[in-house]
């Protein structure tokens, strides 16, 4: 995985939850998005009294991302409170741009060298595609 391994990755994420607004679920998560060209793009995620309005760690990093020129990714991190997979909001965005294979590293906070690995494939298999 080009300059970062997927424990520089989740330790960026554990640093980037520790920005999370999570004043109403009290569940603080961090992302660390690593681009084809080996930049970082960090996300936590951002709570809001309307809980539609809350955005997520993993949705914070991509759109940062994005916002900055980039399309193209090669793995994501998340380190949240306890052990958890992207949502199906953050699932279906991240398919947007990531292929099958795409890597999600995911840990707890309490122990970000114990993590798992999952494929976007496995996190969203049939998932949406619009061909126009």
């Amino acid at each position: 995985m080009s300059k970062h391994s997927a424990i520089e990755l989740l330790e960026a994420a554990a640093e980037a939850r520790k920005n999370a607004h999570s004043k109403y679920s009290k569940f603080s998560v961090g992302s660390a998005l690593l681009t084809e060209d080996g930049s970082v793009f960090l996300g936590c995620n951002v709570e809001n009294a309307s809980y539609g309005l809350t955005i997520c760690a993993e949705r914070v990093a991509l759109t940062s991302a994005v916002a900055a020129g980039h399309k193209s990714f090669q793995a994501i991190a998340i380190v949240a409170d306890e052990l958890a997979a992207p949502c199906g909001a953050c699932r279906q965005v991240l398919a947007e741009f990531c292929r099958d294979d795409f890597p999600v590293h995911v840990a707890s906070a309490k122990d970000t060298a114990s993590f798992e690995t999952h494929f976007m494939e496995q996190l969203l298999p049939e998932r949406f595609h619009f061909n126009p």
